[in-house]
This record gives structure tokens, C-alpha cells and sequence, in this order.
């Protein structure tokens, strides 16, 4: 039987958030693109006029990984009360968002975004849709940062080896 799922997260740069992600026990695979724009096409340098945000797109088994125990890790390398910024990057392309294809990852979602509001006592300005107009990104931003290790990166994908608390 086949577990696995498949949930779309925007956190800046995506190439950090893929970073990450990739190494995570329980994530089958992770490419990235962009998503919830305003068109069907787009590529990197249409970005601004297509309003599609950086997003990775996690497939992961959730036999191994829960979609909870994903949205955490979200949660500890995303500033979720930054609108249209994820460390040095600025613009509507480096959004936050929560871009689910599974409507049942819905109340899960709410509740997980409900809990963080909770733990830091503030409201979130992560974005909650279905996903829509997803593009695959251009090949050479597929796993950057394994393929130039120096690469710039707001996010330590070195946490990805320590355990949720």
C-alpha cells in the first residue's frame, strides 16, 4: 500500500526549505516551484508580475512522518509573522504559505496553525489555500544547495538533524 502524501510549503528562499526538508526521515522526495500565482505558466524572472511564491513540494510517507510532525519542522525555520520576508529575502515571492491538495490536511492544518498562534502568542501571516497553478521550477534550483554547498540560505538546515521537542 502506498502512504505517501503530498503537501506544498512557501518559506522563502526555497532553496533552504528544500535543503531541510530533504533530509528528514520519512520524506520520499522534495522538488521545488512555484505556486498560487496568478497564472498557469511562470518562471523565475516572472515572479513579480505572476505572484507565485517560492514553494517546495514535499512527498513524504506518512507511515514515517506525519503531515503535524512536517508543519513543526515548517514552524521552526519559517518567521511566521513576517509578511513577504524570509531573512534577507523581500517580496511577495518569499511568502509564507500552506498550499495543501488533500482537503482532510485541512483540519489538521487549522489546528497546527492555531497552536503555533497559541505558543507565540500572535496571530500568523502564513497563507492557508488549496494549492493552484503550481510550475515546476527551472532545473538548476532543484536541490541547490547540495549541489553548491556554500550557497546562500536564511534557513539552518543543520536543525533538521535535531529532534522536535
Amino acid at each position: 500500500m502506498n502512504n505517501n502524501q503530498s503537501i506544498y510549503l512557501a518559506g522563502g528562499c526555497f532553496w533552504g526549505v528544500e535543503g531541510y526538508f530533504s533530509q528528514l526521515k520519512g520524506v520520499v522526495s522534495t522538488s521545488v516551484g512555484y505556486a498560487n500565482g496568478l497564472t498557469e505558466e511562470t518562471n523565475y524572472n516572472q515572479l513579480k508580475e505572476t505572484d507565485h511564491a517560492e514553494t517546495i513540494h514535499i512527498q513524504y510517507d506518512s507511515k514515517q512522518i506525519s503531515l503535524q510532525e512536517i508543519l513543526k519542522h515548517y514552524f521552526r525555520i519559517v518567521d511566521p509573522t513576517s509578511l513577504n520576508k524570509q531573512g534577507n529575502d523581500v517580496g511577495r515571492q518569499y511568502r509564507t504559505g500552506i498550499y495543501f491538495v488533500e482537503k482532510n490536511d485541512l483540519t489538521v492544518i487549522e489546528q497546527e496553525l492555531k497552536t503555533l498562534e497559541a505558543q507565540i502568542n500572535q496571530s500568523v501571516v502564513i497563507e492557508l489555500e488549496p494549492l493552484k497553478n503550481y510550475v515546476l521550477a527551472e532545473e538548476y534550483h532543484q536541490d541547490y544547495l547540495k549541489k553548491n554547498p556554500n550557497g546562500y540560505c536564511h534557513v539552518d538546515i543543520s536543525l533538521a538533524q535535531v529532534p522536535l521537542s
